[in-house]
This record gives C-alpha cells, structure tokens and sequence, in this order.
C-alpha cells in the first residue's frame, strides 16, 4: 500500500510539471510573453523638480545611421491637469517622431522614440518633463561605438594677474 501511495504521488507531481515544460518550449505567444525585456534605467528626480518618474532604456547596440529605439516610462503624473514630455536631441543625434507627448494625470505612459547616432561617441537624448509649471530635464546618453569619450581641448592655458593657470575656452 505504500508503494502504491509514493507512484500515485510521483505521478500526480509529473501530471503538473510535464504541460508546464511542454507549454515553456513551444513557440508562438506564450513564449514571446516569457521573454525578459530590456533593463529600465530609473532618472535621477530632482527635489524641486517637476515630480515625474522617468525610467529609460536604449534598446540593442546604436549603429551609426541607423534608428535606435528608446523606450521611456513616465509615472507620478499627479497635477489633475497632467503633465508634458518634451524631447530634443544634441548635434549629431536625429530625432523621428513626436518631439512632445501629453502625460494624463495618474496613469503610467511608455513612449519610444527612435533617434539616429551620426556618429561615433556618445549623444543625448533630452527629455523635458513638466507639470504643475515646473520643468526637470532628463539626458539619455546613447553611445556609439566602444571607445571611451574623449574631450576636445578648444582653449588654451592663460595666467590671470594672481598667476593662476586657466584654460580660456570660445563659447558655443
């Protein structure tokens, strides 16, 4: 009898594992929802800021030319009126697409933008979150290629009359 009790038992546990595999390995719907989507980078929020969660993640490896998307997640939208995203791009980065969405009060928002790199290095993204009259900006870095950024030297080393070295740089 308690030979009979452990197979009834093995056989009821493999009853429930075995569909549970067959459904984990067969393709269609239920194996593209197991797929693990890209990490989301969480902004910094600013104190006096305009109070909005932004979380961000440039998807694959950016390629100079060619369009990356960038899927970014707004929350905390708490102004009855809602809230705005801007977005504009530093030189060398082009922007497709909406450049500014509408943020409804209480409901988490996920916009992708796609921007393509001109290229190699790292640009950014800008994104201008408002509500309640304030305004916080948010930069996305996204990087081409997989040399380190280098700075450009555009000044030159002067000495001020207290004999201190300074590098006089041309404004932009």
């Amino acid at each position: 009898m308690n030979r009979r009790h452990c197979s009834s038992a093995m056989l009821l546990g493999l009853a429930f594992v075995l569909p549970s595999c067959a459904l984990a390995d067969a393709p269609g719907p239920a194996a593209k929802a197991a797929s693990k989507p890209a990490a989301m980078t969480r902004a910094v929020k600013k104190p006096n800021g305009s109070g909005i969660d932004v979380q961000y993640a440039v998807d694959g490896s950016p390629q100079i030319g060619r369009n990356t998307a960038v899927t970014l997640r707004f929350d905390g939208v708490t102004d009855p009126a809602g809230g705005t995203v801007r977005f504009t791009a530093d030189g060398g980065l082009a922007l497709t697409g909406a450049t500014s969405v509408p943020l409804p009060a209480g409901a988490i928002t996920t916009v992708v933008v796609q921007a393509a790199p001109a290229s190699e290095g790292i640009a950014y993204l800008n994104v201008f979150t408002t509500q309640n009259g304030i305004t916080s900006a948010t930069s996305v870095p996204i990087r081409v290629g997989k040399g380190d950024p280098t700075l450009r030297s555009n000044g030159e080393v002067r000495k001020t009359p207290a004999g201190e070295a300074v590098i006089s740089m041309p404004v932009r």
